[in-house]
């Protein structure tokens, strides 16, 4: 396994959610990885980011990884949830606060709180 499998590993696991996107929380560089974001921040989510664009290694190794081959990608408690469109409808139909609930426990909400997590390439 490469050192970047291992980093993105480390992010998918120690994060209590991940998002893998075009661009950052203060500059999403495309339409669905503000609306995964958007989404996010709606039911308050903890969201640790983490750009995709500065190396197109970082895209590959995610898509080999977890066989999901869009971005952004949405990770709760270790666990893909999908991309923009899937973390949209859960987010409309009110399921999104149940999914990241069921998989962080109680007290997981912390409105506001994002940061962007790098990748040592």
């Amino acid at each position: 396994m490469s050192d970047l499998s291992e980093q993105i590993q480390d992010i998918v696991t120690t994060e209590p959610v991940a998002l893998f996107m075009k661009g950052t929380p203060t500059f999403a560089a495309c339409g669905n990885s503000q609306r995964a974001l958007d989404a996010l921040r709606a039911v308050g989510a903890p969201v640790a980011a983490v750009n995709i664009l500065p190396d197109p290694r970082i895209r590959a190794e995610l898509s080999e990884l977890y066989c999901w081959p869009t971005i952004p990608q949405v990770f709760v408690g270790g666990e893909l949830i999908g991309g923009a469109d899937i973390v949209q409808e859960l987010a409309e139909s009110g399921d999104l606060s149940d999914v990241i609930g069921e998989k962080l426990g109680d007290g997981w909400q912390a409105p506001g709180n994002e940061r962007v997590v790098s990748l040592e390439l």
